[in-house]
C-alpha cells in the first residue's frame, strides 16, 4: 500500500526506461481524504451540472487533484468554464470552441499542409517544401476581389451585406503575419522535440505532432506574442491531460492568459522582468538583509529567478510535482469571476467588494481572497512571485554565507531541482504574502 501512489502515477505518466535514473524523484502521492478524487469531483456537481467550486478548492488546496481527472479540473481552475453553468451550457460552449479551433486549423493548413497530418516540421525548409505552389497573399486578395466582381452586363449588388474590398495595406499586413509565423515554426519544432522527452507519451510522433499543432495554431491566433521558448513547457502537460486537441488548445490558451505578459518581448526586455521587479520589491520589504546582500553581488534585478517565473517552476520540480504545484497555485489564485473576465474583459471586482460576505469569499482561493480583502489586486504580484521569494527565504542561510558572486547564487538555486516540496513552498508563499500585505497596509496608513 505504501508504494501504491507511486505505482499509480507511473501508470499515468510513464517514464522511459533509459531516463528513469535522470528524472527527479516525485514527492507527490495521492492521499485519500485530502486529494480531490474522481468520486469527490463527481459529487461536487448538482444534477444539472452546477459546480460547488468552494468545496473543490478546499480539497485541491489540501492535496491536489487525482491524475484521472486533472484535465477536466484544470479547465475550471483556468477559467475555461463557469462553475455556475450547466452541463448543457458547457457542452454547447465546447462545441463552439471546437468549431473555432477547426476553422483556425484549416486556415493554417492552407499555409502549411503538414499541420494536422501527424507530422512536425523538422527543418527550416520543410514549410516551403511542403507547400503547393500558391499565390502570394496579395495575389490571393486581388484574385478574390476579381472573383467577387459582377459579370459583364450585371449590375453590382446594392445590398448592405456586400463585403468591402480589402485595402492593399491589409493584404500586406497579412503577408507579413504569414511570413513571421512561418519563421517561428522551426523553433517550435526544435522545442517540441526536446520537451518532456523522458515521458513515454512523447515517443509517439502523433503526440509530438499534437503539441506542435497546438503551439503553431496558438502562435497564428495570438500573433502579438507568437511563440517564445518556454511556452512548450506550459503546453505539454495540457496536451497530455486532455485527449481532444481542440480542448487542449483552449485550456492552454487560458493558461497563457495567466502568464502571457511574461512572454511579451520588446527590443530591450521581456515581460517577466516586471515580475522580477516585483520580486525585488517583495524581498526588500520582507528580508532587507538578504536583498541587500544580493544587491551587493549585483543581483538586485533578480535575473537568476528568470527561469522560475518564466515557466512556472517546471525545471525546479519533477514532472508530476510541477503539475501538483500548478494546480495548488491555480486553486489558491482562483477568482470566481475568472470566466467572466475572459469572456467579458470589462468585468471587475470593484463592484462586488463592497458587498463581499464570507460565503462569497469562500469561492476565492486563499491567495486571491487575501488580495481582494486588502484591494491589492495586481497581476505582477502573482503567487509565483511570492513562491520565488519563499524559495530564496528557504535558502537564506546558504545565500548569505556561501554566495560570493552571482555564479554562487545560480548554483545554490540550481541545487533545488527535485528537492522542493510543492505544498510547503505554497504555504510559505502565503505567509510571505500575508507579511508583505501587512507591511504595505502600514505604509499606507
Amino acid at each position: 500500500m505504501k508504494n501504491s501512489g507511486a505505482t499509480e502515477l507511473d501508470d499515468f505518466y510513464e517514464i522511459r526506461q533509459e531516463c528513469q535514473a535522470d528524472v527527479p524523484k516525485t514527492r507527490f502521492k495521492p492521499r485519500a481524504g485530502k486529494t480531490l478524487s474522481a468520486r469527490k469531483w463527481k459529487t461536487a456537481f448538482s444534477p444539472d451540472g452546477h459546480l460547488d467550486m468552494a468545496k473543490v478548492l478546499r480539497r485541491i488546496q489540501r492535496g491536489g487533484v487525482h491524475p484521472s481527472i486533472k484535465g477536466e479540473v484544470w479547465e475550471f481552475l483556468l477559467g475555461c468554464f463557469d462553475p455556475n453553468s450547466t452541463y448543457e451550457d458547457r457542452n454547447r460552449l465546447r462545441e463552439l470552441r471546437r468549431e473555432q479551433y477547426a476553422s483556425w486549423k484549416s486556415e493554417c493548413q492552407k499555409l502549411v499542409p503538414i499541420i494536422g497530418k501527424g507530422r512536425i516540421m523538422m527543418t527550416p525548409l520543410a514549410v516551403e517544401s511542403s507547400q503547393p505552389a500558391e499565390k502570394s497573399s496579395s495575389q490571393s486578395a486581388e484574385q478574390s476581389s476579381n472573383d467577387d466582381a459582377p459579370e459583364d452586363g450585371a449590375e453590382p449588388s446594392s445590398s448592405d451585406d456586400t463585403p468591402e474590398v480589402t485595402p492593399q495595406i491589409d493584404a500586406e499586413a497579412q503577408e507579413k503575419k504569414v511570413k513571421e509565423w512561418k519563421q517561428i515554426l522551426y523553433q517550435i519544432s526544435l522545442d517540441v522535440l526536446r520537451t518532456d522527452r523522458s515521458l513515454v507519451f512523447y515517443e509517439s510522433e502523433i503526440n509530438q505532432s499534437k503539441l506542435w499543432d497546438i503551439l503553431a495554431i496558438y502562435a497564428w491566433v495570438d500573433d502579438d506574442i507568437g511563440y517564445v521558448q518556454g511556452m512548450s513547457d506550459i503546453c505539454s502537460p495540457i496536451a497530455i491531460l486532455l485527449e481532444n486537441e481542440a480542448d487542449a488548445f483552449w485550456c492552454f490558451e487560458r493558461a497563457m492568459r495567466k502568464v502571457r505578459d511574461n512572454f511579451k518581448c520588446t527590443t530591450n526586455s521581456m515581460g517577466v522582468q516586471q515580475q522580477l521587479s516585483t520580486l525585488s520589491e517583495i524581498m526588500k520589504a520582507v528580508d532587507p538583509k538578504l536583498h541587500q546582500h544580493l544587491e551587493d553581488l549585483d543581483g538586485g534585478q533578480y535575473l537568476f529567478a528568470f527561469r522560475m517565473l518564466m515557466v512556472i517552476f517546471r525545471r525546479e520540480f519533477s514532472f508530476v510535482d510541477s503539475l501538483f504545484l500548478w494546480e495548488l497555485m491555480w486553486a489558491m489564485e482562483y477568482n470566481p469571476n475568472i470566466f467572466a473576465y475572459y469572456e467579458c474583459p470589462n468585468t471587475t471586482d470593484k463592484s462586488i467588494v463592497a458587498k463581499m460576505d464570507e460565503k462569497l469569499l469562500k469561492q476565492y482561493g486563499k491567495f486571491e481572497r487575501a488580495n481582494v480583502k486588502t484591494g491589492m489586486v495586481d497581476s505582477q504580484s502573482a503567487l509565483a512571485v511570492f513562491l520565488a521569494a519563499s524559495v530564496l527565504e528557504a535558502k537564506n542561510k546558504r545565500l548569505m554565507k556561501e554566495a560570493k558572486g552571482l555564479d554562487d547564487v545560480a548554483k545554490i538555486l540550481g541545487d533545488l531541482t527535485g528537492s522542493l516540496d510543492a505544498k510547503k513552498a505554497c504555504e510559505e508563499a502565503l505567509k510571505l504574502q500575508k507579511k508583505y500585505l501587512k507591511m504595505k497596509k502600514l505604509e499606507g496608513t
